[in-house]
C-alpha cells in the first residue's frame, strides 16, 4: 500500500524528518521517497539515536497522514530495516543505490527526474537543507561544484547487479555491510554475528569413524 498519496504527503514526511534529525542528533546524507517505502542513509551521533528517530517521526507522520486522508490504524508494515555500513568502502555505493531506486523501478529515466530524493543536492550542487555532507562525499573535491561533478560522474556507470544484490541482502538481514575486518570489528563490539548468513539449511554434520 502507498505511504504517500500526493506531494503534500511527501512534503509533510520531509518536514517530520527534518525536525527529528535535529531532535535526535542524526545526520542525513542521502534519501529517496518511493510510493510505498523510503530509503535513508544516516549517521547517528550516539547509540540508539536512529531507533528513536525512526520510531518518533514515523509515528508523527502516520498521524498526519491519517488525519489528512480520514483513515485510522498503522501505516508502516512492521519495524524498519537497517544495516551498518562501512563508510570507506560502501558509502558512495549505498548513496547511489538509494538515489537510483526510481530508475530501477521504472518511475523515471534519470535519477535527477525524481524530485523526491537527494540526487539533485548531491549530484547537481543544489541546496539540500536536510542533508549533511559525509566525509566520503567531501573527499570527492575541494568545493561544492567539484564534488557535485565527481559525484555525478559516478552515475555514468550502472551499479553492478552483484553489488545491488549484496546491499539488499545485508539490509534484509540487518547485518553490517563491509569487509570481513569490519564484520569482526562490529561483532567484537556488539557480540552479534555481523555477516549475512547463506540461504537454506546449514549442511548436516557427518562424523567419520
Amino acid at each position: 500500500m502507498p505511504c504517500f498519496l500526493d506531494d503534500g504527503d511527501r512534503q509533510r514526511y520531509l518536514q517530520c524528518l527534518s525536525q527529528a534529525l535535529v531532535r535526535f542528533g542524526c545526520e542525513l546524507h542521502a534519501y529517496v521517497l518511493m510510493n510505498n517505502h523510503v530509503h535513508l542513509l544516516l549517521t547517528p551521533q550516539e547509540p540508539g539515536a536512529v531507533s528513536r528517530l525512526m520510531h518518533t517521526f514515523a509515528r508523527n507522520y502516520a498521524g498526519l497522514f491519517n488525519g489528512r486522508h480520514g483513515r485510522t490504524g498503522t501505516l508502516w508494515e512492521g519495524r524498519y530495516k537497517a544495516c551498518l555500513v562501512e563508510s570507506s568502502r560502501y558509502f558512495l555505493a549505498c548513496s547511489r543505490y538509494i538515489e537510483l531506486n526510481p530508475v530501477r523501478a521504472w518511475m523515471v529515466a534519470q535519477p535527477g527526474d525524481h524530485p523526491w530524493s537527494s540526487y539533485c543536492a548531491n549530484a547537481e550542487g543544489r541546496s539540500g537543507a536536510l542533508l549533511t555532507p559525509h566525509p566520503e562525499y567531501l573527499a570527492l573535491g575541494p568545493d561544492r561544484g567539484a564534488r557535485a561533478l565527481a559525484y555525478r560522474a559516478l552515475f555514468d556507470e550502472a551499479l553492478p547487479e552483484a553489488l545491488v544484490a549484496e546491499i539488499r541482502r545485508y539490509l534484509q538481514q540487518q547485518k553490517a555491510l563491509g569487509t570481513d575486518r569490519f564484520h569482526a570489528w562490529v561483532q567484537e563490539r556488539t557480540g552479534r554475528f555481523a555477516a549475512v548468513r547463506r540461504s537454506g539449511r546449514p549442511p548436516r554434520r557427518v562424523d567419520c569413524p
